[in-house]
């Protein structure tokens, strides 16, 4: 073959330059096409978080305020205390109901008829009394003065307060009746209505009446059931990680551990808590609703995070580490105990604390040991009724009082409060403790 039909195979330097240039555009092209991709999904992740917050704080911030009435109250002793003794349990057992009764028909003494009373003593909460019996067992001096008590309005009458009842709606359609809304606007005229932080949130138990339901009892259940989750898998979670790292040898029994360990890390939660109604309440008898229960429910499903995330620090620790300390003479142990792991622990309790919030999120393996159950005393103990949070949630979702919907947005505040404080500390503690090698 001469020159010439070289030349004539191999194509012009200026159509390699325009070929190579085409590929960097196309390959441009597409780089820009996928940071695009990724910037909008990013943003369309960002704007449904956004707007998930927004929704629960929208529906949940009213929650954290409560309206109450003002009443001139006279403590009528021909009622509290006929006889004059002041012994507590007589003042104990008072008809105060009357009293709030008989202020409401000061205020409104044009309202007659059985129906219609019925209708103006419903404006106040059915704990009204229990208030005014409270001031009397702290202070009988009270008895035949007249005071102006602030009581708990009921729950229509603080969801009209809020702006969440629309008064255009017919009547027939809405909660309260015009004859209601009519006395609650001369008792905003008269300037006796009042709204107050809502301490009832925090301070009561679960009630039927939305007005009174608080989330006291839910926040200690969690509690009790999280420190049994941790005073159980912490531990166990660590030592397992310990043994199976550093001292369990390499066969196919390891293995085999190994595998079922990831394995149960990626179990539906569920399955722990049917386990949980099978081995430790049908078998060991133990209490159904119980926080040891749902601890030992919630320490099996914590127990693989723990140990995965042990692991993984203590594989962290350079092998420079453990090779010192075995050459200063230090037995495999003391080089564990007092080198390696001081060093992983770090990485342990953020894995542990990763894990415990998961756990506190949970509702799905608690349900199927029974804490779903209508709980309205706080538990005192481990083994007394209890609910957790998210069970409470899932509660209060499901009932049809509008003011329950504000509660329950306020306890999923509450919840994501609790894991949002849990994730920064274990990133607080990741960024203070970390070593980087």
């Amino acid at each position: 073959m001469n020159k010439s039909d070289d030349s004539a195979a191999t194509p012009p330097r200026r159509d390699i330059k325009a070929l190579v240039n085409a590929g960097l555009k196309r390959r441009h092209a597409a780089e820009r096409r996928f940071r695009w991709y990724g910037l909008t999904a990013i943003s369309l992740g960002l704007a449904f978080v956004v707007l998930m917050f927004a929704n629960i704080i929208g529906k949940g911030y009213p929650a954290f305020w409560q309206t109450y009435i003002e009443l001139p109250i006279t403590f009528d002793a021909a009622v509290i205390d006929p006889a004059g003794t002041r012994d507590p349990e007589t003042l104990a057992n008072a008809d105060y109901a009357a009293l709030i009764r008989a202020s409401l028909r000061g205020l409104f003494p044009q309202v007659e008829g059985r129906r219609d009373l019925r209708a103006l003593y419903g404006l106040i909460s059915s704990n009204a009394p229990h208030r005014l019996r409270g001031e009397i067992l702290a202070d009988p001096a009270l008895i035949g003065t007249t005071q102006v008590i602030q009581v708990l309005a009921s729950a229509e009458v603080d969801t009209l307060v809020k702006g969440n009842i629309n008064r255009a709606l017919d009547e027939s359609l809405r909660p309260i009746s015009d004859q209601e809304i009519a006395w609650i606007d001369q008792l905003t005229a008269d300037g006796r209505l009042t709204k107050r932080f809502n301490t009832i949130l925090f301070s009561n138990g679960d009630s039927r009446e939305p007005e009174q339901a608080g989330i006291r009892g839910a926040l200690m259940g969690s509690f009790y059931t999280l420190l049994i989750t941790f005073l159980l898998s912490f531990p166990i979670g660590v030592a397992s990680a310990v043994y199976l790292e550093e001292f369990a040898p390499k066969n196919r029994w390891t293995d085999l551990i190994e595998v079922n360990i990831n394995n149960l890390a990626a179990v539906p939660s569920i399955v722990f808590g049917l386990l949980g109604l099978a081995v430790f309440i049908n078998f060991f008898g133990l209490p159904r609703s119980a926080p040891l229960v749902g601890g030992l429910v919630l320490s099996l499903m914590t127990l693989p995070v723990i140990i995965i995330a042990g692991r993984a620090a203590l594989t962290s620790v350079p092998p420079s580490i453990r090779e010192a300390a075995l050459g200063m003479g230090a037995s495999k142990l003391q080089m564990v105990s007092h080198h390696v792991l001081p060093l992983a622990m770090p990485g342990m309790l953020t894995g542990s604390i990763i894990g415990m919030a998961r756990a506190l999120g949970e509702s799905a393996p608690l349900l199927m040991i029974g804490m779903v159950a209508f709980i309205v005393d706080v538990p005192r103990g481990f083994t007394d009724p209890a609910t957790v949070l998210p069970v409470q949630i899932y509660l209060w979702a499901d009932l049809p009082e509008r003011a329950f919907v504000e509660r329950t947005s306020a306890a999923i505040m509450v919840l994501l409060g609790f894991m949002i404080l849990m994730n920064g500390l274990a990133i607080v503690l990741r960024k203070r403790f970390e070593r980087r090698w």
